[in-house]
């Protein structure tokens, strides 16, 4: 497929493996014993350079933790200076005063997950004591400074005060709230080998993700399918690529072209506020994808 028929709009940009939670629904299988990766900063610099050439509009840096790499700083102005928008997906427990002034500075978005109203419910998905009191409070200081936030619940226990956690955030004045459940990627997988028939099928379609290694997937729970390593081949020369086609085919083999359902009841990878995802993204009922319309899903 040629560049104009599928421009790359929207890039996750996976910094680190490295996370100070240990969540067990991990879709990259992050935690505190994992890395920055192959990638180094030049690596992440380049690719950054690229983007605007292949019709990027927005980046979002994930992880791992994000704000755990240390070169994330100079990583958000080289977008920025691009032309790229950019949104971090963060936990929120670790923002170092350099941070605040970049985020403030660039215009940078935030989005988070957070688990419950209650900070034992909430760290006992994190498995990190006072994960939620940090990341309450970094939300209510983020809105203060009038950087916006994002804010997603995902269903992980059966007990877990899933309603109060969105009525909290819109208390603390969060406008945009989502909801998911645990999804079958990662650790969240409980060890079951992923399959194209749990992913939606829009995986590299105006978007892809690269990884600490410097593998680019058709998108972030599409690990498993890489299209290409950006320390090997440009993105340029990879996006729309031999690999990609044979991917892609593989995928409508699965799921038909242009699938709009995904495995029930999981939402759209890029949709919801909740997962990393793109944020010019509305919706989040596949069945309306092609509508226009513009939802925000309830915590389940």
């Amino acid at each position: 497929m040629q560049l104009a028929e599928n421009p790359l709009r929207f890039v996750w940009l996976e910094v680190t493996g490295l996370c100070n939670e240990f969540c067990d629904h991990c879709y990259a299988d992050s935690s505190p014993k994992g890395t920055h990766g192959a990638m180094t900063v030049q690596d992440w610099l380049s690719v950054i350079e690229e983007l605007p050439g292949l019709g990027a509009v927005d980046v979002q840096f994930i992880g791992g933790e994000p704000t755990l790499y240390p070169n994330l700083p100079e990583l958000i102005w080289a977008a920025r200076a691009a032309g790229l928008g950019v949104e971090v997906f963060s936990n929120l427990t670790h923002i170092r005063d350099e941070l605040w002034t970049v985020f403030r500075e660039c215009e940078v978005k935030l989005a988070t997950s957070y688990y419950s109203d209650s900070a034992e419910d909430h760290d006992a998905v994190t498995k990190l004591r006072g994960s939620h009191r940090r990341t309450r409070a970094n939300i209510a200081k983020a809105l203060s400074l009038g950087i916006p936030v994002r804010g997603g619940v995902v269903a992980v226990r059966p007990e877990q005060r899933v309603h109060q956690a969105a009525r909290d955030l819109l208390a603390l004045g969060v406008e945009q709230v989502g909801g998911d459940r645990t999804r079958a990627f990662g650790r969240g997988s409980l060890g079951v080998a992923p399959e194209i028939a749990d992913l939606c099928g829009h995986c590299a379609h105006e978007k892809c993700a690269i990884l600490p290694s410097g593998d680019v997937a058709p998108c972030v729970l599409g690990r498993f399918l890489t299209i290409g390593n950006v320390r090997e081949t440009r993105l340029a020369d990879i996006w729309g690529g031999l690999r990609m086609a044979e991917v892609t085919a593989d995928i409508r083999a699965v799921l038909g072209d242009g699938a709009q359902s995904c495995t029930p009841p999981q939402f759209l990878p890029m949709c919801g506020p909740c997962s990393p995802c793109v944020p010019s993204v509305g919706h989040c009922d596949p069945r309306e994808a092609d509508s226009g319309a513009a939802t925000i899903g309830a915590p389940a």
